[in-house]
This record gives C-alpha cells, structure tokens and sequence, in this order.
C-alpha cells in the first residue's frame, strides 16, 4: 500500500463502525490508519482511490462494510485492534508530527513500525515525563476528555519559594488572563537554596496550564515532568523509551472492551512512496523499545528529578 510521504499524525481517525447509510470515504480509509482524511481526500483527488473497481474523483461519497475500497489497485487493510503505549518523552521534542521551525517531534523519534500513532494530549517543548499513544482516534478522545476525571500529575521544579496558602487555594480554581481554571491541587514536596519542588494534580489539562498557574503566583517553572496521567504511571520507563500497555490493563482500566476490540495486533509497515519497496513489520507486543542517538545502543535512565516510582501501570505511588 502506497501513500503520500506527508501524513498528518495529529488528526483523528473513528472506530470500526459503519452506520446503515454508509460512511464518508475518507473516514473509512482514515480509520484503516492507512493516512489522515486530509492526506485520504488528496488520494482520491489524484485517482488513486476505487470503490468496486469504480475510481472516484470527488470525497463526497459514502460507502458500507459490503464495498471494496482499493488504493492504487489494493484492498484497504483491516482496522488493527485499540492500543496504547507509554512513552517517556524527553525535553526538546514537539508533540506534533511536523514543525515549521524544523525542531525535532516525537514522532519522529518513534520507531518505525509502530505505525501511524496519535498523542493523548500533548507536552510542550520544555516539558517531559509521560506522553500516553495511541492507534485509534477515539480512544485519543476518550482518554482527553475531562469527564473522565482522569487526574494528570506533575512533579514542577519552580524558582522562589512558594507560600503553601497560595498553593491550597489553587484547589478552588482560578482566573488567568481571561482563563478559567479548574481545581488544581498542589504542595510543596520539597524546598532548596533556590528552588523548590511541587506535587501538581489537574483533570483539565488546558494548554500550559501548570506553567501558567504557577507563574500567575511568581513562581518561574523551570522543569515540569509528567508523572501520571489517570491510573497510567512513568514509573521507571527510561527517558525516550516506548512500552505498550498490555491489552488487559487497557480494558481493565477502561472497564470494557473499549472502543473498539483491544488487544496487541502486529505493527503495520510504514507506507512508501510510490514505486519504492515496502519495509517489513515486526511484532511489538509489550516489547520496550529503547530510543537512543543512532548507534549508540543504550538509552540514559529517566531525569533524576523523575526518582523512583510504583508498579508502571498502577495508580499508586508517585515518582518523588
């Protein structure tokens, strides 16, 4: 299966469900995880795109699970099932799949045969610590949404001492800059010469919504490490290192099956240009994956502010 070398890894793609009327084309082929609808609508705008043998020129066509799609002459492949990996992301990354700057993104560190991935949320460029994945777009929007109450969990290294008052009034929400925020729940774990660290517990989420708060009461963030997000841990993940959590952690955490059949299907190959050679797949399964400089063969342990930590997928105890 062929596709264009620009894939937009940040866009959504549905469960494997076809309503009695049919479902737009570019949905179908997005939930395939063969590209985004975006990248989707600019096959079939090339004539790369049939439908029984039909080649289509418009997006706007809706087909059933009794149809044959085909790209450049080839059957779409199955929908693989719900997964979600654990990633350590390092300071420096964008959580984006492509930056105008040319700054360095997570996806780009990825290991090629994990396939076509989306981020739970994202951390800026400066924050580090846990970055949840996944393969299925409504999976993404499931674990994102508030309601869930999920609680995202921070360790923050800030500049100046905080004042405890000031941080337990955060449990009462706030308004920044026109912003309001949630109930935020922080304490001082430990102060230094200059700096001090904080426990910051959140279910919002909000864009830089820790930097923010805590600048709002003059304490400068100069390191923010995720910790936990809901009852999915850093715990001793090295920093840059990948790990799937295990089907059944998934469906127990999420108390069903999920969106759509979880389970650990074998990684597609990355799409190539036309007319290059497909790159084979491999099994990831719970399999680690240490993402290091090419060569070097080993992965550094996770920042030593991170500390020890819990079982990795237990809502237990924090890193301190």
């Amino acid at each position: 299966m062929t596709c264009p070398p620009t894939i937009d890894l940040t866009r959504d793609c549905e469960p494997a469900e076809f309503p009695e009327n049919g479902e737009r084309i570019a949905k179908v082929i997005a939930r395939a995880g063969v590209c985004s609808r975006r990248e989707a609508e600019r096959l079939i705008a090339e004539g790369r795109v049939a439908v029984d043998g039909k080649r289509l020129d418009s997006p706007a066509v809706k087909v059933t699970a009794a149809q044959r799609v085909t790209i450049d002459g080839e059957a779409l492949p199955a929908p693989e099932p719900a997964r979600l990996w654990r990633y350590h992301k390092p300071s420096g990354l964008i959580t984006s799949a492509r930056d105008p700057q040319g700054r360095p993104t997570v996806f780009a560190a990825l290991p090629a045969d994990l396939g076509r991935l989306l981020s739970v949320g994202r951390l800026d460029l400066n924050s580090e610590g846990l970055l949840l994945l996944t393969n299925d777009g409504a999976l993404k929007r499931r674990l994102e949404l508030p309601a869930n109450g999920w609680t995202r969990r921070y360790r923050a290294r800030v500049y100046g001492r905080p004042e405890p008052k000031k941080l337990a009034d955060l449990a009462r929400g706030l308004r920044v800059d026109g912003i309001e925020y949630g109930p935020i729940r922080a304490e001082l774990e430990r102060q230094m010469a200059s700096n001090a660290w904080l426990k910051v517990a959140l279910t919002e989420g909000k864009n830089r919504e820790v930097r923010k708060v805590l600048e709002h009461l003059g304490l400068a963030v100069n390191r923010l490490i995720r910790v936990a997000y809901g009852p999915f841990q850093l715990g001793r993940l090295p920093r840059g290192a990948v790990e799937e959590v295990p089907a059944k952690v998934l469906a127990e955490q999420l108390g069903e099956a999920g969106p759509r059949k979880i389970g650990t299907a074998k990684a597609k190959p990355k799409p190539t240009r036309p007319g290059g050679k497909k790159t084979g797949g491999k099994k990831t399964g719970g399999k680690k994956f240490h993402i290091g400089k090419p060569g070097a063969g080993k992965v550094k342990r996770g920042p030593s502010g991170a500390g020890k930590a819990g079982p990795k997928h237990a809502n237990r105890r924090r890193p301190s």
